[in-house]
């Protein structure tokens, strides 16, 4: 009788620990405006199974969490809104998140973050200072400790377990769809005020690239340049008039990067950043594996080199051998 009691008792105790495990989720905003990739590490977080927190930084985080309005599983929303985080420096966040995260109060038994530059920046930070490994991203959860994640560029998938009681987290943002909406609002905001380590830290400056052109994390079409185009006056004129043509954002290789033909924020691959859109355009691109690894989950890829040995074509749904110095004036021509 005793023994049966008690192991009703332990069963209790199991499916309640169970139940009020939450996740906590980073969300980045420019302005009032949620980017696109914390949307979709929304859904990550959904498909984990537990509460979600939403949390946001800096002075326009509470006119930012209205776009949050009505997400669909969302519990909570905490908001720091002191201006030194601003920036996003992650000598700041990491400490408060932390903090956040060993508080039993919140009984936060998840973490997660867009992998995105910001994401990247913090997670390691927040993973040393609670000597946690973080899993990093991700592009399947297949349930609240198991999750699966691309290895040795993408070419191999490894499905990774975590025992650790605090797991750590982000999620590509091309493997999950922006999570979607609920006609209720049933959220709790919550302010909070941290307290602020003393660094050694100055915000000095910014240089940001300004365009009127889709984002290229979240637009729906994309065009890129490689080595091929061998200048920066080739890629102005060759790939920016078709990416206007098509409404498309502008992407390009490490090789174009490093050649100067364009800013380092509109590199893509596996140093770069990881995009799927709907079309991919693929210009005097050969098609290194680090690149193709960045880009190669893309609806429709569409591939233009004049060599057509090129690994790019392996992967293209569409390939044109030729000159691009003469198929993209024409094919540009045409699109309009």
């Amino acid at each position: 009788m005793f023994r049966a009691l008690r192991l009703a008792s332990l069963r209790n105790i199991s499916v309640s620990a169970k139940r009020f495990g939450s996740t906590l989720a980073f969300i980045e905003a420019q302005g009032d405006v949620i980017s696109s990739a914390s949307l979709s590490s929304l859904t990550a977080a959904k498909q984990i199974g537990q509460p979600i927190t939403a949390i946001l930084f800096g002075s326009n985080a509470k006119n930012a969490s209205s776009a949050l309005n009505k997400i669909d599983g969302l519990d909570k929303i905490l908001i720091a809104s002191n201006s030194e985080f601003d920036h996003n420096l992650p000598e700041f966040l990491s400490p408060v998140i932390s903090n956040l995260i060993n508080e039993t109060s919140y009984d936060f038994t998840h973490f997660i973050t867009p992998a995105t530059a910001m994401g990247k920046n913090i997670l390691p930070r927040i993973g040393a200072l609670l000597d946690v490994q973080p899993i990093s991203d991700i592009i399947k959860v297949e349930d609240s400790s198991t999750f699966i994640r691309p290895i040795y560029a993408g070419n191999a998938l490894i499905t990774v377990k975590s025992n650790d009681s605090k797991k750590l987290i982000s999620a590509r943002p091309s493997a999950f769809e922006p999570i979607g909406q609920t006609s209720e609002n049933s959220y709790q905001i919550e302010e909070i005020t941290p307290t602020l380590e003393t660094l050694q830290i100055e915000w000095v400056s910014e240089n940001l690239v300004k365009s009127e052109r889709p984002d290229l994390s979240s637009a729906k079409k994309v065009v890129s340049g490689g080595r091929g185009l061998k200048s920066k006056e080739n890629f102005e004129t060759l790939i920016t008039p078709l990416a206007d043509a098509l409404g498309a954002g502008i992407g390009a290789t490490r090789a174009a990067v490093d050649s100067g033909f364009v800013d380092n924020s509109l590199q893509v691959g596996q140093t770069g950043k990881v995009v799927a859109p709907d079309l991919y355009v693929a210009v005097g691109i050969s098609g290194a594996i680090q690149h193709l690894a960045g880009m190669k989950d893309s609806k429709t890829i569409v591939a233009i080199n004049k060599d057509e040995e090129a690994p790019i074509f392996n992967v293209a749904d569409i390939g044109l051998v030729g000159d691009l110095f003469e198929v993209v004036p024409e094919l540009t021509e045409k699109v309009k």
